[in-house]
């Protein structure tokens, strides 16, 4: 929305075309693109999901630049994480190396926040306070039983950045686990020891675990999806049903309560927060594109506005430092 309606309002643009579920439809897959115009997008900053549809899986980069040529399109913003930005990356490669003239914008959203270069994404804020409501509802069904356990999956495939701000929000959790920390699951030290404490202290407690977290104790797996991102585990399940096991063999009752609430997360409308910082990006991306930068996104960096090098920003993965202030802090919540 707020790309459309800078391009309408402050450049006069003719034509804005929006492409179905993702780079499918760059690529000439699927449904025609949908017009845009301020109607179109009148009302969907009140709304969850996405207008457009998304899609995971690669595509000939030649024939997305054959579509996008077809089509006339001289400016593409692709808005999404990692994997949207490597495929733009490669787009505004082959763009240059074959002559068409076109720019490539990347705007930063990824709800796991571990763009590189990149202080906050947008959606982040929202994923979290959400996850907030459901540490509650996972509080009170542990608290409402003797010895109850409640288990909360977040989003968060090798970045634990959702699970930790969440714990911090929400002072009930007990233990959280991210992808950047490994944990024993049993013996001096481990999870089922620490749980086993806290039981024994205050007969109830809240697990939050980030979805790549343990994936070293499910067993490693070589397959992939389409997008080339390696097919996990669910760390949940095997929490709740290994947690299960102990206590029974320990002869204690326990009862577990496990939510996975990623597609909750997802679907909601943005917080006001996370909505202003959209329309900041957005008029960012434009007016870089605009004015003929390609190949680049943009993004928050210490509370300015920049435009980052799109090779930088997917170099690397940003993630929780296990040795810094904001894992400190998690620790120091959850006891």
């Amino acid at each position: 929305r707020s790309i459309v309606l800078t391009l309408h309002h402050h450049y006069r643009v003719p034509e804005i075309l929006g492409f179905r579920y993702g780079y499918a439809g760059v690529a000439g897959k699927g449904p025609e693109p949908m017009r845009l115009n301020p109607s179109v997008v009148a009302q969907i900053h009140r709304q969850g999901g996405t207008l457009l549809g998304t899609s995971r899986g690669g595509h000939p980069v030649e024939q997305m630049l054959d579509n996008l040529a077809h089509l006339g399109v001289r400016v593409l913003f692709c808005i999404g994480g990692d994997g949207t930005l490597k495929g733009a990356a490669a787009l505004a490669e082959a763009a240059k190396e074959r002559g068409q003239q076109l720019g490539v914008i990347g705007v930063p959203k990824t709800i796991d926040n571990d763009l590189a270069w990149v202080d906050q994404s947008f959606g982040f804020s929202t994923a979290v306070g959400e996850a907030a409501r459901t540490i509650q509802a996972a509080h009170n069904e542990a608290r409402g039983a003797l010895n109850g356990v409640g288990i909360v999956k977040l989003m968060g495939r090798h970045a634990g950045f959702i699970a930790a701000h969440a714990s911090l929000s929400s002072p009930d959790v007990n233990l959280c686990i991210v992808p950047e920390v490994p944990f024993a699951l049993e013996g001096p030290g481990s999870l089922l020891e620490a749980l086993g404490a806290r039981l024994s202290a205050r007969r109830h407690a809240v697990i939050v675990a980030a979805e790549g977290c343990g994936q070293d104790l499910l067993g490693v797996s070589e397959s992939t999806d389409r997008s080339g991102n390696k097919v996990l585990g669910d760390v949940g399940v095997f929490l709740r049903d290994r947690i299960k096991e102990h206590f029974a063999a320990e002869r204690i009752d326990v009862t577990v309560k496990y939510i996975d609430p990623s597609y909750i997360i997802r679907s909601v409308p943005a917080i006001p927060s996370d909505s202003v910082l959209c329309w900041r990006l957005a008029q960012s991306a434009v007016h870089a594109g605009m004015c003929g930068k390609t190949d680049m996104i943009v993004g928050q960096w210490h509370g300015r506005y920049v435009h980052v090098p799109m090779s930088l920003a997917i170099a690397e993965r940003k993630q929780v430092d296990p040795q810094g202030e904001l894992w400190a802090s998690v620790l120091e919540s959850t006891g």
